[in-house]
């Protein structure tokens, strides 16, 4: 199996496990149903961990374009294989969200609520507001990267790396992941929001789109730092892409922070009005 196929089948499954957690959970007439954040958590997790057990002797198991162009930025992996990988991960994201879509076909009848469907898919905000919400996919991604680089160079636990990640997505998810639904990673949202936007799903309401991009940049900003600081931290090399990202970053926060400022006080003025 060549490294594309790789992270395609890895990110399907990935999808598939996460995905149909989301469903199992949030779907009416599952045996599963409101069974909570914890096992959504979990469930994550352990998709996760399986996918990587899956294909990572083939492609790394990155599973995640914002892990592979933080490996890029960090020196790990070659920047010429960056979009043929988050092609593979675009794709593989949409087949598992349309195998979900298929597995429980006949509850998306049951569910009524639009928003239920939707989340099936992908992530949305517990409380929308743009600087806020994209923080905290900056935080949850730098702190996935900065973490799986540091498990990555405890050679001792190698075999046990996936098992270990995945306890690190359910940590990420029970600690930071309800303000956003924790995407940290741009190809699970976006490829099963795509799905949602073209299957035939009975009763679906709008897929979000103007939601879309924060755990698309979030993710990759947040990802981006974690691998340039680990490179400068960690391993002394203080290279000029950290500071060009921390830049970047610092002014799409502040944007985002002028926006929801004026939006919050254009709010108030209207309902005194």
């Amino acid at each position: 199996m060549n490294a594309y196929l790789g992270e395609l089948i890895g990110t399907a499954i990935l999808v598939i496990f996460g995905a149909g957690v989301c469903a199992n959970v949030n779907l009416k007439k599952s045996f599963a149903h409101n069974s909570g954040w914890i096992v959504i958590s979990f469930g994550w997790g352990l998709a996760v961990a399986i996918a990587a057990y899956a294909v990572g002797k083939f492609s790394g198991a990155h599973l995640n374009p914002a892990l592979t162009i933080a490996l890029a930025f960090e020196g790990s992996f070659p920047w010429s294989k960056v979009v043929g990988y988050i092609a593979a991960q675009m794709i593989g994201a949409i087949i598992g969200a349309t195998v979900v879509y298929f597995h429980f076909l006949p509850h998306w009848k049951e569910t009524e609520d639009p928003g239920t469907k939707l989340g099936v898919f992908s992530t949305g905000p517990a409380i929308p507001n743009y600087f806020a919400n994209l923080l905290s996919e900056f935080i949850g991604t730098f702190i996935l990267v900065l973490a799986i680089l540091a498990i990555g160079a405890n050679k001792f636990a190698e075999g046990l790396n996936p098992f270990i990640v995945g306890f690190l997505i359910v940590a990420i998810g029970l600690s930071l992941g309800g303000t956003t639904g924790y995407a940290i990673n741009p190809a699970r949202d976006l490829g099963p929001r795509i799905a949602h936007f073209i299957l035939p799903i009975a009763g679906k309401g709008p897929s979000n789109w103007s939601y879309a991009w924060i755990p698309v940049i979030g993710p990759i900003l947040g990802g981006s730092f974690g691998g340039v600081f680990y490179r400068a931290v960690f391993l002394g090399d203080w290279t000029a892409s950290f500071w060009y990202i921390l830049a970047i970053s610092c002014v799409v926060l502040l944007i985002l922070w002028i926006v929801e400022k004026k939006r919050i006080v254009g709010s108030k003025v209207r309902r005194v009005a």
